[in-house]
């Protein structure tokens, strides 16, 4: 395997990484920032290398430090998490250069995918859906206008680059495509410094979707199933689950099973998750993330695979622990992210834990980084942690999940959870009956969380 792993992030994501680590019995190194000492991923760590201050331009995305900090510890392999450096190219090229492995895929198609015209172009080469759209960036407004006439309003433009909603603009009648392009634009140079766009077709009610898939790089690859993400706001995910209520075993396994023959043309190595917009009955490619997910734990608990053992195992070049034949699935889960923010108006919440008591009893599970008298830093995003809970069915794992939502307590910041109490009640959650405006209707509609 390795002689220790280097774990560039911080949070939940980085004890995740670390406790996986110590099951395989690979010492762990934690870098961090200097907001982060009292952090539990440092305290647990075998090693700790600071690597600047709060910013996370100055540390957690900081990759000479963070190489830095390998070449000082010996750290012969890096695991990136989510976010920060998990989907950047560069820093998996320069980590391969000094002879560390980069525990995610290859560079190269990290690159590709994290291109969202040429990760649509890849896809339909793969056999994957797309949604229709323009074959590439739009250059000028005639073009769009063409385009846009030719798969019909509503239209969406989105940036090429970046995510999280950002250079996403609405179009829904001819009128409106001039302003939705110039803004779209003007986000995504700002956000992203690439003011790129396409135009896609824009569809009215769809759920999220998403295949988690793994390959081994060599030309094997399997799919572990799907997720249902489609309960978010402002296009960040709030509340996931698998399977899908939506999707019938017919639909989920042919789905599943054009994912991963993609995944072995492509020999894509490592984790990754495939994701789409679902509406009547049809599958839309929307992109890739090339790396582990924040909801892998409810793909986890039905099917009983550590996702990071597995991540390990094949960077090491060990290969996929199994075949596709041997996948199973088990039951429901569900995933709630927990964030120190208000319920309300969902604005940030840092500040001390005074109190803390996470949920336990069966099938309950809580990802989290923090203690009482941790202090939530103002720097970073917001989670607090992951309550994930697994039952028989559906409805017995919503039963669970008020049980677990009830028991939980986090005093002294406020939180996201008096919104989970309310959607475990309600009737079209409980249904499984909701597209991913539902919670923005939902929210705006007057139901308050508190």
């Amino acid at each position: 395997m390795f002689n220790k792993v280097l774990i560039a992030n911080r949070g939940e994501i980085a004890l995740r990484v670390l406790r996986a680590c110590k099951e395989l019995g690979i010492p762990t190194v934690a870098v961090h920032s200097t907001a982060d000492n009292g952090a539990m991923h440092v305290r647990l760590a075998d090693e700790s290398v600071c690597i600047g201050p709060p910013p996370a331009r100055d540390s957690y995305l900081n990759i000479p430090q963070i190489l830095a900090a390998c070449e000082i510890s010996g750290a012969d392999a890096v695991h990136p998490g989510y976010g920060f450096l998990s989907e950047n190219a560069r820093f998996a090229d320069i980590l391969e250069a000094h002879n560390i492995t980069f525990i995610g895929p290859r560079a190269s198609d990290i690159r590709t995918m994290g291109d969202k015209i040429e990760a649509k172009r890849t896809a339909q080469a793969l056999g994957i859906p797309v949604v229709p759209g323009s074959p590439g960036a739009v250059t000028d407004d005639g073009e769009a206008m063409r385009i846009a006439a030719d798969i019909g309003f509503p239209v969406l433009v989105k940036a090429s680059a970046g995510g999280g909603g950002r250079g996403m603009k609405v179009a829904r009648t001819a009128e409106d495509l001039s302003m939705a392009l110039a803004t779209a634009r003007s986000e995504a140079g700002a956000a992203f410094g690439d003011d790129a766009v396409y135009i896609e077709k824009y569809l009215g009610k769809p759920r999220h979707i998403e295949i988690q898939v793994f390959g081994d790089g060599e030309g094997n690859a399997i799919h572990l199933g799907e997720r249902d993400c489609s309960l978010q706001r402002r296009h960040q995910k709030v509340w996931e689950e698998a399977q899908s209520p939506a999707l019938t075993d017919s639909q989920r396994k042919e789905i599943g099973e054009i994912c991963a023959s993609a995944m072995r043309k492509m020999k894509y190595r490592g984790a990754g998750t495939i994701e789409f917009l679902y509406e009547n009955d049809e599958f839309y490619f929307i992109e890739m993330n090339t790396r582990l997910q924040v909801e892998h734990p409810v793909t986890e608990a039905i099917t009983g695979l550590d996702l990071v053992h597995e991540q390990l195992r094949v960077a090491a070049g060990q290969g996929l622990s199994l075949t596709q034949d041997q996948v199973t699935f088990s039951g429901h889960a569900i995933e709630c992210r927990i964030n120190a923010e208000d319920p309300v108006t969902f604005a940030p919440s840092p500040g001390q834990i005074s109190y803390y008591h996470a949920p336990g009893g069966i099938g309950t599970r809580i990802d989290s980084g923090v203690y009482q008298g941790y202090t939530i830093p103002p720097f970073y995003d917001s989670l607090i942690g992951k309550l994930i809970v697994h039952g028989r069915n559906r409805q017995e794992c919503l039963m669970r999940l008020r049980r677990a939502l009830d028991e939980i307590i986090v005093d002294g910041v406020k939180t996201t959870l008096p919104l989970f109490q309310r959607l475990v009640d309600n009737p079209d959650i409980q249904a499984g009956n909701y597209d991913i405006h539902w919670l923005e209707e939902y929210l705006a509609g007057g139901a308050k969380a508190a």
